[in-house]
């Protein structure tokens, strides 16, 4: 029940989408107080106090990759409209949701790229996690290379129902982000974009983990040349 708890917390906030105004924009200068809901027909009152939400208010503006508005904002140079704004596949969504929960059963204060790279290969049907297992890099190996960096957690540690992000995990899901923005695919965000996300953050303990299995960078661009593959599927 936690797992699909998480799953279903995880797809409600994975797709959407935090917005940030350069410092030299002349539009997003209003403050709505009231959001017009498209499937009630009326509007919903809603804080606009937390630093962490920001409403769609322009059509073109710096995003982030984002799975829950509790998530700090990233640093991601994109800027595209609503409309092409690429989704999450619904692998992604649940390697995410797995990452998070594995890092609570290892009672870690915070969702790291280590704990991305165990989603990965928790949700298992996903090509990335099918990548990893061809070339001998398994769960069961990558939570043994996870301790070795990380170390054990005090077993008397509880840890949140929803581990923050770490800032590397941050930027490896920023990064997913911005290489699909860079394609011409209109297609989605996959766990494979998640992987080299995560090898994109060099000296992280994902990246270390994938390195000392055996991942490398001749590795991670046999990856970007399949996902650069017009039509490309996380099947």
């Amino acid at each position: 029940m936690a797992a699909l708890s998480t799953v279903a917390a995880t797809s409600n906030g994975i797709n959407q989408l935090n917005y940030r105004v350069g410092p030299n924009s002349s539009v997003c200068t209003t403050n709505p107080q009231n959001l017009h809901s498209q499937l009630l027909g009326t509007p919903i009152k809603i804080s606009l106090q937390s630093n962490n939400f920001k409403p769609f208010l322009t059509k073109h503006c710096p995003i982030k990759a984002t799975i829950s508005f509790s998530l700090p904002y990233g640093k991601s140079e994109a800027a595209v409209s609503i409309e092409k704004i690429p989704k999450w596949s619904s692998k992604a969504i649940k390697s995410f949701a797995m990452g998070e929960l594995e890092a609570r059963k290892l009672k870690y204060p915070t969702t790291g790229t280590e704990a991305l790279l165990m989603g990965i290969l928790i949700e298992g049907t996903n090509f990335a996690s099918k990548y990893l297992r061809a070339n001998s890099i398994t769960l069961f190996k990558v939570r043994e290379e996870t301790i070795k960096v990380l170390g054990k957690a005090d077993m008397w540690f509880f840890s949140p129902e929803h581990p923050p992000l770490t800032e590397d995990a941050q930027k490896a899901l920023d990064w997913a982000l911005d290489e699909k923005l860079k394609s011409s695919d209109n297609g989605e965000i996959t766990t494979t974009h998640l992987l080299l996300g995560v090898w994109s953050q060099v000296g992280s303990p994902g990246y270390k983990i994938l390195s000392a299995l055996g991942f490398n960078d001749e590795k991670a661009q046999e990856l970007k040349n399949v996902i650069s593959e017009p039509g490309f599927v996380d099947d």
